[in-house]
């Protein structure tokens, strides 16, 4: 009778052991957030050349009307375009790796904010009219190249997701960046988000799709820089990407 006792308790610890075993890798389980690169290579900076003035020469005593039709770099904004090299992997707190994948091909989402902390993906939405006029303000962008100018209020296409929320059509800011030259409105999507906190850019990834010069790209985004006449440094953004 003892050993049947026995028996049971040891069942019922049995039981218990395997059922809390469950309750804690159950609740282990977490979404995929978009996390920092495991590296950035910069391969390039490239600006404008300044342009030689054009020569103007009349007589003394004459008046000359003149049109002149002027295009002038935009420090105000800067870009990030680039490609993308992903895997999935299986890794402990340590960075430990048990087994990873190599992606042929990637999709997903690349991220760029002014925030230096990490970002609360949990409560990320498409930036409001006044989370984006704030973030103009922060800047100094009140000219006509203004963040609320650049990019279209409800204007996106494309419906994706961040850290397990869905971000819809229509419901965000965008604005495509041009390919070969030129106005588009079919890739290289780019949104404003917010965290509650923070302004967040996200430009959807393509694939070897061509970009602004003809050239192959994974993404293509632009960020705001301060926009002040006397403003001489660099605002610092920080990248995170997303695959799917």
């Amino acid at each position: 009778m003892e050993k049947q006792n026995q028996k049971k308790s040891t069942g019922k610890i049995l039981v218990f052991t395997v059922l809390l075993f469950g309750i804690l890798f159950f609740s282990s389980i977490a979404l995929a957030t978009p996390t920092g690169p495991s590296s950035i290579n910069i391969t390039a900076n490239e600006t404008r050349a300044t342009t030689s003035g054009q020569i103007v020469n009349i007589s003394g005593g004459i008046i000359s009307k003149i049109n002149i039709t002027a295009s002038v770099q935009n420090p105000h904004w800067k870009a990030f375009v680039g490609w993308i090299d992903g895997r999935f992997t299986l890794d402990d707190s340590s960075g430990s790796t048990i087994y990873d994948w190599t992606l042929t091909s990637v999709g997903g989402e690349v991220y760029a904010t002014r925030a230096s902390g990490v970002a609360s993906w949990a409560t990320i939405s498409c930036a409001d009219a006044a989370e984006i006029t704030a973030e103009s303000i922060v800047l100094s962008q009140d000219g006509e190249d203004r963040i609320n100018t650049t990019f279209t209020a409800a204007a996106n296409t494309q419906t994706f997701v961040v850290a397990g929320t869905t971000i819809s059509a229509g419901a965000c800011s965008s604005t495509n960046t041009y390919v070969n030259n030129a106005t588009q409105s079919t890739v290289f999507e780019e949104v404003i988000l917010h965290d509650t906190t923070n302004i967040i850019f996200a430009t959807i990834l393509e694939e070897d799709e061509p970009g602004y010069d003809g050239s192959d790209y994974d993404f293509q985004m632009l960020v705001p820089e301060v926009a002040l006449d006397t403003w001489s440094s660099s605002t610092a953004y920080y990248l995170y990407v997303e695959l799917s």
